[in-house]
C-alpha cells in the first residue's frame, strides 16, 4: 500500500497532509483522555511495524504487505489502531526508508480511511460486548478492509505524476487476495491464544479483548 515518492502531484500530497492531520486531531481529544489507549497505540505501532517488515514485496505501482490490520483493530481498539498505523509508518520511514516520509500522510490515509469505514459498519458490531466472533466474520471484515486499501491506492494513482496503467493497479489489487486468504486464519489463531490467557495481568492490560467471544 506504499505509494513510492515521485509518483504523486504535489497538490494531492498537500491535501493528504491536511486530511490526515484533521482526522487524527478529531480523535486526539478522546485519545489523550485514555492512558491505556496511548499505551495500546504504541503496541499497535510496534505490531504494525513487525508485520509490515516481516513481509513486503513490490507489486505494480505499490507494495504488497502483511499488515495485520484487523488483528490490531480487534485486539487493541479503533483509535489505538488508527494512531498506531501513522506512528508505525513514521517509525518505518525514519528507520528503514527516509524517502517514504514525504508520503507519510498519503500512506497513513490508505490505512486509516478503510479502517474508519470498517469500524462504523461491520467493526463496531463485531467488537460489541458478547458478540460471537467467528473466522467467517473476520474474513468478511478483512476483505472489506483490504478492498478499501486497494481502492485508496487507486485513488492516489489517479492524476499522478506518472501514468499508471489500470492493469498495473489491478495486479496490485489482486495480490491482496493472498493476504485476505491467509490473514483471517492467523488473526483467529492469535485471538484464540489471547483469549485463553486473557485472565493474565499482562494480557488484560495490553489488549482489549474481554468483550470478544470466539466461536468456531
Amino acid at each position: 500500500m506504499h505509494i513510492e515518492p515521485g509518483m504523486l502531484v504535489q497538490a494531492k500530497i498537500v491535501v493528504a497532509n491536511v486530511a490526515a492531520s484533521g482526522i487524527l486531531l478529531a480523535y486526539a481529544k478522546d485519545f489523550i483522555k485514555q492512558p491505556e489507549d496511548i499505551f495500546r497505540a504504541v503496541l499497535s505501532a510496534l505490531f504494525f511495524t513487525f508485520f509490515m517488515q516481516s513481509f513486503h514485496m513490490p507489486v505494480g505501482p505499490s507494495e504488497l504487505h502483511f499488515v495485520g490490520a484487523i488483528f490490531i483493530y480487534l485486539t487493541l481498539g479503533f483509535i489505538p489502531a488508527m494512531f498506531g498505523f501513522s506512528v508505525g509508518l513514521l517509525f518505518q520511514g525514519l528507520m528503514f526508508n527516509p524517502m517514504d516520509i514525504s508520503h507519510l500522510a498519503v500512506n497513513s490515509l490508505s490505512l486509516i480511511v478503510p479502517l474508519i469505514a470498517v469500524h462504523f459498519t461491520l467493526g463496531r458490531k463485531i467488537r460489541a460486548m458478547g458478540t460471537d466472533v467467528s473466522w467467517q466474520k473476520i474474513l468478511k471484515i478483512d476483505a472489506m478492509y483490504y478492498t478499501g486499501v486497494t481502492f485508496m491506492v487507486g485513488f492516489w494513482l489517479t492524476y499522478s505524476e506518472l501514468t499508471t496503467p489500470f492493469s498495473a493497479w489491478a495486479a496490485f489489487a489482486s495480490s491482496y487476495l493472498v493476504i485476505v486468504a491467509i490473514e483471517p486464519t492467523l488473526t483467529f489463531a492469535m485471538l484464540r491464544f489471547l483469549k485463553i490467557h486473557q485472565d493474565k495481568k499482562i494480557i488484560s492490560t495490553c489488549f482489549s479483548i474481554n468483550g470478544l467471544k470466539l466461536v468456531k
